[in-house]
């Protein structure tokens, strides 16, 4: 499998950004996962000049668009050496993460510790619209226990809402959680549902933050090349609005 010299040579389109990688795995370890997806043109994994290591990342190309599409679907938060795969479009991928965060950021609490991960929160709330970034279980720096809660971000309200809307109060694995927006961190400190010490607790949300997210020039890329899913609104509590919140 020839690698990418040079970005110039590749369809982003149809290539997959794979970030999150372990320092065992190769070229062609990756290829062969996503072959399993779908037909692969080529692959690169840019690598340090002195230790010949590789940087954590890498990139697959596609012989079409769609095999692209799908794998963000399917391996997006797979655990490769233990560690949850993130996988964009190539496009797209410098337009994420910071200059997406619109404050569509949810809580998702009473999570069962054992059996919800990262890539099952990915698999339940990417049904409601585009993840920016990884969702992100708090777990215990010692042991890596999860402490029952973790974050969920969207690119849009209209997202976040359809979560809360279709998902507060519903069960995962045997446990009701609770689905709501997070409070804002103070500064740049660990914040979540502890909110802002010492001041007044403030969750994102607010019209301000929804009035500067339908502004945002960006969004356009993610709304163009993303792949949407309709959210299942049966688990909603009133299912006729959040079909309305999902149009």
């Amino acid at each position: 499998m020839a690698s990418l010299p040079t970005v110039e040579h590749r369809n982003q389109e149809a290539t997959c950004y794979v970030g999150n990688l372990d320092p065992q795995v190769d070229e062609d370890l990756l290829v062969e996962l996503f072959t399993q997806v779908g037909r692969v043109a080529s692959c690169h994994m840019p690598k340090d000049k002195l230790t010949g290591a590789h940087n954590g990342y890498g990139f697959i190309e596609f012989l079409d668009i769609t095999d692209a599409d799908y794998a963000m679907q399917i391996l997006s938060m797979v655990k490769l050496y233990g560690r949850p795969l993130r996988v964009s479009k190539s496009s797209l991928d410098k337009k994420t993460g910071k200059d997406l965060d619109v404050g569509a950021n949810l809580f998702i609490g009473n999570l069962d510790p054992v059996d919800v991960d990262e890539k099952l929160l990915y698999d339940t709330f990417s049904a409601f619209g585009t993840i920016i970034k990884p969702p992100h279980i708090v777990r215990d720096e010692q042991t890596a226990q999860s402490k029952g809660f973790g974050f969920v971000s969207f690119d849009s309200f209209e997202a976040s809402d359809a979560a809360i809307e279709c998902m507060n109060n519903q069960f995962l694995c045997n446990r009701q959680i609770i689905v709501n927006y997070a409070f804002k961190k103070k500064a740049d400190s660990e914040g979540g549902e502890t909110g802002n010490v010492g001041g007044p607790l403030e969750r994102h949300g607010s019209r301000a933050e929804r009035m500067l997210a339908a502004s945002n020039p960006l969004r356009k890329y993610v709304q163009k090349s993303a792949v949407q899913r309709t959210p299942n609104t049966m688990f909603a509590t009133n299912a006729n609005a959040a079909a309305g919140m999902a149009q």
